[in-house]
């Protein structure tokens, strides 16, 4: 069940993470005269990209307003998922070629992917704005014991939830769980019907629309614990390595653009979230982007949560022990760094 491998990734951070991606950092100085990537076919099918509701996702709206796919030679169609798990399926259905998610659920679904599922680049680190918003006689993460948490299960905010109450000593039967699509989970606490829930941008906005309603536990709280990704298949990797490279460079001339061009870029954004251009101000401030060297040391070997292979491993491992998946994905195949290596030693 998909519920089950999340719980697993759950468990396993609650005893890993302990080191954070530090927040701040600065916009990458970036250059669509980086990799050389072919220029698009317009005889070649574009590359689909599915994307959701998610602030360090919404640039690649910029991209598509602002002609910067063609500009890097990337052929690319997005596509706009209502639901972030609906993109995660499709994906590894193989309808998709790349898809936006986080690294704990790219792991959940690799095994299982018709063409593979591997992470090329890491748009941003989740810095608080994943949040689990409570009532107002709610105080502490032991209060939500026997309380009904509205929840979009399996997926990221399922695991902040986990993550919290594991740290607290309790488990995920501790409370009721109310499973809904993350936008409804937020109306349906709004409405009165829940005493928590989990929420990501822009939807806690409504959440937090509840007279007494405050912030109890957000991903500021387990740094480090959410990276955000671009997800392509191995399929597309094998066969046009040049329009995966390309997808990449896109990404760092979009952050040189939103540089350059803020109000612009905040435009398109905002209308992309559906929110309004003050209440995007609001919505960014959690989310931390990652420059170019954020992603080099992100793909590189290392001891601690800022090294996705370390993230990774601790995760696998934890997934096999218990039984909720039958052996560890081959983690060389689910994190790919040339990319972005690529890059900085074209822009070095």
């Amino acid at each position: 069940m998909r519920r089950q491998r999340f719980l697993s990734l759950c468990l396993a951070f609650a005893f890993s993470v302990v080191v954070a991606v530090g927040c701040g950092g600065n916009t990458p100085e970036s250059s669509t005269e980086s990799t050389e990537a072919p220029a698009a076919s317009a005889d070649t099918a574009p590359l689909v990209i599915g994307y959701s509701n998610w602030p360090g996702w919404w640039p690649w709206a910029i991209a598509e307003e602002e002609g910067l796919f063609a500009a890097n030679g990337a052929n690319v169609e997005l596509k706009w998922f209502d639901g972030y798990l609906a993109s995660m399926e499709a994906l590894a259905a193989g309808q998709l070629d790349g898809n936006c998610q986080t690294l704990n659920d790219t792991i959940s679904f690799a095994g299982d992917a018709v063409n593979g599922e591997v992470a090329v680049l890491v748009n941003d680190n989740s810095a608080g704005n994943d949040k689990i918003i409570v009532t107002e006689d709610i105080n502490s993460v032991q209060d939500l014991r026997g309380k009904k948490v509205a929840i979009e299960e399996g997926v990221v905010d399922d695991f902040l939830l986990t993550l919290a109450l594991e740290a607290e000593g309790m488990k995920r039967d501790d409370v009721e769980i109310l499973p809904l699509e993350t936008g409804a989970a937020a109306a349906a606490f709004a409405a009165g019907q829940a005493d928590a829930v989990g929420a990501f941008p822009p939807f806690w906005l409504t959440a937090l629309e509840r007279e007494g309603s405050k912030e109890l536990i957000t991903s500021a709280d387990f740094p480090g614990a959410i990276p955000d990704l671009l997800v392509v298949t191995q399929k597309v990797i094998d066969e046009q390595p040049d329009q995966v490279q390309a997808l990449v460079n896109t990404w760092f001339a979009i952050l040189a653009f939103m540089e350059e061009n803020p109000e612009r870029s905040d435009e398109i954004m905002a209308n992309r979230a559906g929110v309004t251009t003050d209440e995007l101000q609001l919505l960014k401030e959690g989310t931390r982007m990652f420059t170019i060297e954020d992603n080099l040391e992100a793909f590189s070997p290392g001891d601690n949560m800022k090294h996705m292979p370390f993230a990774a491993e601790q995760m696998s491992e934890f997934m096999v022990s218990v039984g909720f998946i039958p052996e560890a994905p081959d983690l060389t195949q689910v994190l790919d760094g040339q990319f972005v290596e690529a890059y900085a030693e074209a822009n070095s």
